[in-house]
């Protein structure tokens, strides 16, 4: 451990250590369990990563790669070198393969020995876990960062290699193809052809109705009888043989039944969870979760509240647990303290890591009520009330199951009442399992007028929502917990995927036709198994059971195959996809053909030459007659043209004014096109901060939207909007922020919810 300084306590130029983290939040929280002696910089994430605008790996000389300082960094890097000139350097970066790699990174520009013990690492920002990490620091994991620096690799070479051939093909350079967002997108794509092609079948549910409960019919003759199996023939039949039987309850059976708690968190839970119950994107979760681990800015200073937020492990530590059962003890009673063993069945687990878990028990929900509010309180919440859960006993019920049968004990009827008789871990998660309570005495009487049926139909599989996906990529392998809210952002920004209601995720046509593209000349690239194979592969190469350079030539030789393929037949302008829409031309009625333009995808009729766009996030169209969605394009076009009526009438003929997309960016039409062809621009919501004018939607020749006013000709980059911020009274423009809209304030790049600016602004 570094020897502590005899100098009196002073600025940064008197302490003897600097330690580097990633993030401004998370150094400002370390800061406040360590003395002046110690610096504490972050490096804002990555310094150094493969270069933006070339390939960056030299496959002759075992795929070599060539790392470049990120631009914008520059600063930073001379800010660290400065700080640590003459200091000893403490390397502590986040855990996982992503954070040693920044470490490595750091000690590569400040000519650090990657053999020195200065790593330190820690699970959460406390004092005593602080102090013990640097007490004990650590060399590097060279073999963690071969393996991260291997799955950069990987996926430059999928990315940089097959995304230009996805351009030549679509012709539109917004679209890429990843090595783990494809097998992602191949999920979503099979699904929604599924549910394409399933048929639904009637059937009836068969119950009695008595004192509130629905009795499901359940056997006939003794042998299981599913609901799905009974047509409407059987069901006559059914209510046929009975119409003159009497009902008698012929047993009960009682017996004590417990539910297990939940494990606490780890990442693909954790989002799954709150992603369910708050309606967040999974992007959300984590950004939360960040704050959470590195810090929030409270009453009482920056403190962390959780446990580092990224790990597939239940793991808990000794203390964590007694500190639990301590909790329970004192506030519940022993009867509510568990016996946790953590539950690690897959070999990838990376145990070095803890489950997700508050750093201090004590601070309760209500404890944190008085430091922090809103979605950070939300997700705190939920993380302290299931890990409460996983220390707590086991609830228990009694369950009481009746069975009624007919008096020729053809057909039997069962269900179980459920009541709870110790609430355990439920106290704290509540599993949404209602209790059923009610009694059947043998005496009462139940006749044939109880005796009901309901016509069901099957459904065809759910789409995808974000935490199923989640749900399902962690399932099969693909990714990994510091992945998964990534994949789904990709795919949503490169319009693959729509969310639709509820969160649930549907592939667009966009999304189809790279998929089609990927399965025909790329199939190992939309593998889900060897997609999780290459997972496992580098988990390998973390264990050090494999090497980099091996993995990453198995996996060239094959992938130079699909490559020269795809690419000769591209430039030998063979036909690659041919698309047949099942959507008539409006003119001749002949099927248009599905084609790929500059603008992105549009129809065309090869017989009249009439040509329409297709909204960027339209789903479905007939693919090779794989039948992959067939009537979705034709309905979304036609809700597309009804939902961009802007309810105002054309000035000229008094049609339908709707909002259309062209060349240049969206503009105004009549809908009685052609006969009239009245056009304007799109306003923007807000007037001219300048002059109060109106001000029109533009977009450049290079395709980017700008906003100009027709008064005084002022142009905006960013949409003025119609709410002033409450303290300066600046005009306030729209601007996205990590995928969602808010207000933004040009003069210090500051944002504002929108719903927030809305309830000052009452």
């Amino acid at each position: 451990m570094p020897k502590k300084s005899t100098k009196s306590k002073g600025n940064s130029e008197e302490s003897k250590y600097v330690v580097i983290v990633e993030s401004p939040s998370k150094a400002k929280t370390i800061e406040r369990y360590l003395g002046k002696e110690y610096k504490v910089i972050a490096s804002k994430g990555h310094i150094r990563d493969l270069p933006k605008k070339e390939f960056g790996v030299d496959i002759e000389h075992d795929f070599e790669p060539i790392f470049q300082v990120i631009p914008g960094k520059e600063k930073v890097i001379q800010e660290i070198k400065k700080e640590t000139k003459g200091r000893k350097v403490l390397l502590a970066s986040d855990m996982d393969r992503e954070g040693e790699a920044i470490a490595w990174h750091l000690s590569q520009i400040l000519d650090l020995d990657p053999k020195e013990k200065n790593r330190i690492i820690f699970s959460e920002i406390t004092k005593n876990a602080i102090k013990n990490s640097i007490s004990n620091p650590q060399s590097l994991d060279l073999k963690k960062v071969d393996a991260q620096i291997a799955r950069r690799i990987l996926d430059r070479l999928v990315g940089y290699k097959i995304s230009p051939l996805v351009w030549k093909v679509l012709k539109d350079y917004k679209t890429s193809a990843g090595r783990v967002q494809s097998a992602a997108l191949k999920l979503i794509v099979d699904k929604e052809r599924k549910i394409f092609i399933f048929k639904p079948k009637k059937y009836f549910n068969i119950y009695l109705e008595y004192k509130g409960q629905n009795i499901p019919l359940t056997k006939e003759d003794g042998k299981k009888i599913k609901p799905e199996s009974i047509t409407k023939i059987k069901k006559d039949q059914i209510f046929e043989y009975l119409k003159d039987k009497d009902f008698k309850l012929v047993n009960v059976e009682e017996k004590e039944s417990i539910r297990k708690p939940p494990l606490p968190f780890i990442t693909s839970t954790l989002q799954q969870a709150a992603v369910s119950t708050f309606n967040w994107a999974s992007s959300k979760v984590m950004k939360i979760a960040q704050e959470l681990y590195e810090g929030v800015e409270t009453s009482e200073g920056s403190i962390a509240f959780i446990t580092y937020m990224r790990t597939d492990s239940t793991r808990v530590s000794n203390e964590a647990q007694q500190a639990a059962i301590n909790y329970l003890e004192k506030n519940y009673g022993k009867d509510y303290v568990g016996h946790y063993l953590s539950k690690n069945k897959k070999s990838n687990v990376q145990d070095a890591h803890e489950a997700i878990r508050p750093t201090d028990i004590n601070m309760d929900v209500n404890n944190a009520k008085r430091l922090i509010s809103s979605d950070h309180l939300k997700l705190y919440t939920l993380i302290w009330n299931r890990f409460m859960a996983s220390q707590s006993a086991p609830s228990r019920y009694l369950e009481k199951t009746y069975t009624i049968e007919d008096n020729t004990n053809k057909y039997a009827f069962e269900i179980t009442s459920k009541k709870c008789i110790f609430d355990g871990f439920e106290k704290f998660w509540n599993p949404n399992n209602k209790e059923v309570n009610f009694e059947i005495g043998k005496n009462d009487k139940i006749t044939y007028d109880q005796l009901k049926f309901e016509e069901k139909e099957t459904n065809p599989p759910n789409r995808y929502t974000e935490a199923t996906l989640i749900k399902e990529l962690e399932s099969k392998g693909i990714g990994r917990p510091s992945t998964y809210a990534t994949i789904i952002s990709t795919l949503l920004q490169r319009k693959y995927v729509s969310k639709i209601a509820k969160s649930t995720l549907r592939p667009t046509t966009t999304g189809f036709v790279v998929t089609d593209f990927l399965e025909t000349y790329f199939p190992e690239i939309v593998d889900v198994k060897f997609t999780a194979n290459m997972e496992e592969d580098l988990d390998k190469i973390e264990d050090g059971k494999n090497k980099s350079k091996v993995v990453l030539e198995q996996f060239y030789k094959e992938f130079e195959t699909f490559l020269s393929t795809a690419s000769n037949n591209i430039k030998n302008k063979k036909e690659i996809l041919h698309y047949e829409s099942d959507v008539p031309c409006e003119k001749c009625g002949k099927n248009m053909k599905l084609n790929f333009g500059r603008y992105g995808l549009y129809l065309s009729c090869e017989e009249c030459k009439e040509t329409q766009k297709i909204p960027a996030e339209s789903f479905g169209v007939t693919i090779k007659e794989k039948l992959y969605i067939k009537e979705y394009l034709q309905e979304t076009l036609k809700i597309d043209k009804e939902e961009n009526k802007i309810d105002e009438k054309c000035p000229i003929c008094g049609g339908d004014l709707i909002l259309k997309h062209g060349k240049f960016g969206e503009f105004i039409a009549c809908s009685n096109y052609p006969e009239c062809k009245y056009t304007r621009n799109v306003k923007a919501r807000g007037k001219c901060p300048n002059c109060g004018g109106d001000i029109v939607k533009l977009k450049s020749k290079k395709g980017k939207t700008y906003f100009k006013c027709n008064s005084c000709s002022t142009m905006y980059w960013n949409e003025p909007s119609e709410y002033s911020c409450p303290n300066c009274g600046e005009t306030l423009f729209y601007k996205t922020s990590k995928g969602k809209e808010k207000l933004y304030r040009e003069k210090d790049k500051a944002y504002f919810d929108i719903e927030e600016i809305k309830q000052l602004t009452k």
